[in-house]
């Protein structure tokens, strides 16, 4: 029965398919190394040692996302205007000015060791391999993915200095402080907090502190409106490609089409950006100059869902653990699975191709996952500058003088530029103020040694304990991450689940870090807090632990300002908690479900506040029915749903309209779910204070109403007047289309191949299926694991839309659909369960 009811809800088809041979690869490997590929496109890599592993893992990757390597290796050089021309010479400068540079070959390898006992060896051995394949094709340029051919260009070689570069600069909040620091000057830190939520946390009465937390300027909050964060902005942003009249022209001429294959954004906040911004925001550039509206939406993309039970709560009675990584979507997807197997290593799961080992997975002893965890590793000091010297800065009582590097910059079709990078004692310089005299540094913590996103999970793959991995975990230090923790059961000793907090995370004493600082000497880092000291458990009473980058920090934890202050909602963590705790014990299957859930907690709260009310709009009286007949899940087939989510948006534009001082617009670009259900449940600042407690929620009665009349318009503008036509999961309406980042620059033939969807889909930013806000779906999780630590062969996962990045290859796009339908395939760890779903066999062979 298990298996029946396994091929019914993954959707797995088997067919027998003879495996092929490909000849043998002469290439630098110490012994020969075979390679499995599956079925669906997953490489098992058997190696006789550790060399040859990753040289083997590396090859992989370039054979299987060249052009995703490419550009990341073109935004880790500061390179990208060499391809594209002079709109990307910004970025090049911002890419260089944040490049973590080691002084001498002992430095690198010291930070390369960070990462792994081995870590030197095994990163060179990853870089030697993604070279042997490059230089290989580059023989036969015929054979290039079309990107290179429709670009005109050749991908080059790896250094590992590419490796650890912190070009994707996940998890920014620097830009958040700015913008507060912005936000007090212009409406005053009373209105402030009224309008965001900021943690740690709440009292009795549901109510933030008022005396947390600091949000006292110290700098002219005039200055602060100028473009400061530019040049930081600027290498962060998605490339754009530029629509040609022919190949050797795209950068002079034609419309843009921006693309994030790397993800390497961050500041994830779901609840920030839980629906639509009003439109009177959609706009590129705010007032500071920086881009606005791409950072604001791109908050909402990165986040995830993970949680362990303990025996108790799985039918098998062993640990059980799920993950979804919430990221961009994209073709090609960020992710990319891989089995390690070596003397020392056996290890299967994905990470991002770029990078060596697996971030999320499991070995023979554990499985193990990752959700964000607020940590504010970065900070914005102001300096007064020397009018007489614009490269000293106040420090105390003595003028600094900053350290300067100049750097070339190749630009394509024009001469190369010579830039200055300047660095105070704080790090990088991103704004100089020459009429005011001052200028504009970024501390980030992850320009620190052993600071590479998600590398030091190499120690993770080969933990063998709950012991082990904590450890592990203490060399983790960006992004701030939840780690949970499934322990396989030995003979004689449970099977441990556990939580870490990781990240790197500077002590403040006496300072929040919300706002900008002077640099004068004031306001230090006191070091970096140990990552054991960050919160964690193991072995919770009540058996399980769910994170979902909601706030699980302790109330009493006793380095609040090491950590963030703004983080994401609680309502996907509770649906979870609120599944995992409904008494009965739970399979695969059912964790399959969960991940795939799609009930809205937000309309538990909204859709009964229509209940004592008669709209006078009979449209809208009819949508409101089917409302208070609904079961609050966001599924695709549902019109229902449709009506909830455009009346939420509907009740969100309205009260950021009401509630947000234009001047802050630019500032803070939409509200926290918190507040938006506060306001409406206890409506006590809907309307002025001196109203009666019955005004107010006529008022708020009012709303509610307008707010549904005008949904229902928008409804009907988009699907038609028809409400049996108004289904949730359709292309005009909450969908996926996948558009390949050189869309723009082939044939509409060309397009039909590269371009995937639309697929239908539900849920939306606060379910559990966490599908974003907008009807594409541009983030969520395009990576999906299952793992019940009884058996490491009833795993299973998923990787939209495949996991190759070439077009040409079966294994493009060929798990795209049965991601769409939220299906999984069986991520097998014996060789003969992965010998039984070969698709062919390569070996690569000593020279």
């Amino acid at each position: 029965m298990r298996r029946l009811t396994f091929a019914l809800i993954f959707h797995c088809t088997f067919f027998l398919i003879l495996p092929s041979k490909a000849q043998p690869q002469k290439v630098r490997a110490a012994s020969p190394v075979e390679i499995i590929k599956d079925r669906w496109g997953v490489n098992h890599i058997y190696a006789q040692n550790e060399h040859d592993l990753f040289y083997a893992q590396g090859y992989c990757a370039a054979q299987d996302r060249l052009f995703q390597l490419e550009l990341w290796r073109r935004q880790a050089t500061g390179t990208v205007a060499e391809l594209l021309g002079s709109q990307e010479l910004k970025r090049d400068q911002g890419a260089r000015l944040f490049r973590f540079r080691a002084a001498n070959r002992a430095a690198l390898d010291a930070e390369l060791n960070h990462y792994h006992p081995h870590g030197a060896a095994i990163i060179r051995a990853f870089v030697e391999g993604i070279n042997a394949y490059i230089t290989e094709i580059k023989k036969t340029p015929e054979k290039l993915p079309f990107e290179f051919k429709t670009l005109n260009t050749e991908p080059g070689l790896w250094t590992p200095e590419i490796v650890i570069s912190r070009h994707q600069g996940l998890l920014s909040n620097v830009r958040d402080e700015l913008n507060f620091g912005r936000l007090v000057y212009l409406i005053g830190a009373d209105r402030l907090r009224a309008l965001q939520w900021f943690h740690p946390r709440s009292d009795a009465s549901g109510k933030d502190p008022i005396t947390e937390p600091d949000l006292i300027l110290r700098v002219p909050g005039e200055q602060l409106m100028q473009p400061i964060l530019e040049i930081y902005d600027a290498f962060r942003l998605p490339l754009k490609f530029t629509s040609p009249p022919s190949p050797l022209s795209f950068v002079r001429r034609g419309g843009v089409l921006p693309v994030d294959l790397l993800s390497g954004i961050a500041d994830y906040t779901e609840d920030r950006m839980s629906l639509s911004s009003p439109p009177l925001l959609r706009k590129e550039r705010g007032p500071g100059g920086e881009v606005e509206d791409w950072f604001d939406t791109e908050k909402t993309m990165v986040g995830s869902n993970n949680w362990v039970v303990d025996g108790r709560h799985s039918v098998s009675g062993y640990p059980m653990l799920a993950n979804d990584p919430h990221r961009a979507q994209s073709a090609p997807s960020l992710r990319y699975w891989v089995h390690l197997h070596a003397p020392n290593w056996n290890v299967v799961g994905a990470g991002e191709p770029t990078l060596p080992g697996v971030s999320v997975g499991h070995n023979e002893h554990g499985a193990w996952g990752l959700t964000i965890f607020e940590t504010d590793n970065e900070d914005l000091y102001v300096y007064e500058t020397n009018p007489k010297n614009r490269n000293q800065y106040k420090y105390g009582s003595r003028w600094e003088t900053m350290r300067v590097v100049k750097e070339t910059i190749p630009v394509r079709g024009a001469e190369p530029i010579t830039v200055e990078l300047k660095y105070t004692r704080h790090g990088p310089v991103t704004f100089e103020d020459t009429k005011n005299n001052r200028a504009y540094a970024v501390r980030a913590g992850w320009l620190e040694r052993g600071c590479s996103p998600y590398l030091a999970s190499l120690r993770m793959n080969q933990a063998r304990s709950w012991a082990e991995f904590r450890q592990a975990c203490s060399f983790s230090r960006i992004p701030g991450e939840n780690m949970i923790w499934a322990g396989r059961p030995l003979p004689d000793k449970k099977g441990n689940i556990g939580w870490q907090a990781v990240g790197i995370s500077p002590i403040r004493k006496g300072w929040t870090g919300l706002v900008p600082v002077p640099g004068d000497g004031r306001f230090e880092w006191g070091g970096y807090l140990p990552i054991d000291k960050l919160p964690h458990k193991v072995n919770p009473p009540e058996g399980y632990v769910v994170t979902a980058n909601n706030n699980l920090t302790p109330t009493d934890f006793p380095n609040r300002n090491a950590i963030g202050w703004v983080w994401a909602g609680p309502s996907r963590a509770h649906r979870i908690e609120e599944v995992l705790t409904n008494g009965q014990r739970k399979t695969l299957s059912d964790f399959a479900r969960l991940q795939a859930d799609h009930l809205a907690i937000p309309a538990r709260t909204l859709v009964p506040l229509l209940n004592p009310l008669v709209a006078e709009d009979l449209e809208a009286e009819q949508a409101a029915s089917l409302l208070r007949k609904w079961n609050f899940e966001l599924n695709p087939e549902s019109v229902a749903a449709t009506i909830y989510v455009a009346w939420e948006t509907q009740l969100r534009q309205a009260l950021y309209g009401a509630m947000v001082p234009e001047p802050a617009r630019p500032y803070l670009r939409s509200l926290p779910t918190k507040r938006v259900l506060d306001w409406l449940t206890s409506p006590v600042i809907l309307v002025p204070t001196g109203s009666t407690q019955s005004a107010r929620i006529m008022d708020r009665d009012s709303l509610l109403l307008t707010c549904l009349t005008r949904a229902v318009a928008d409804i009907k503008k988009r699907l038609g007047d028809n409400p049996d036509e108004w289904q949730y999961g359709q292309r005009a309406n909450k969908h996926i289309t996948l558009t390949h980042p050189l869309s723009a620059l082939v044939s509409e033939e060309q397009r039909k191949r590269i371009n995937l969807g639309p697929i239908p889909r539900g849920g939306y930013a606060e379910t559990v299926n966490n599908t974003g806000n907008s009807l594409n779906q541009e983030h969520g999780a395009s990576f999906r694991i299952l793992v019940d630590t009884e058996d490491w062969d009833r795993t299973l996962g998923i990787n939209s839309p495949g996991q190759s990045g070439n077009p040409d290859s079966p294994h493009y796009s060929d798990l795209f659909e049965l991601w769409g339908r939220n299906g999984y395939f069986p991520v097998y760890f014996s060789k003969e369960k992965v010998k039984a779903v070969a698709e062919s066999t390569m070996m690569l062979q000593p020279k």
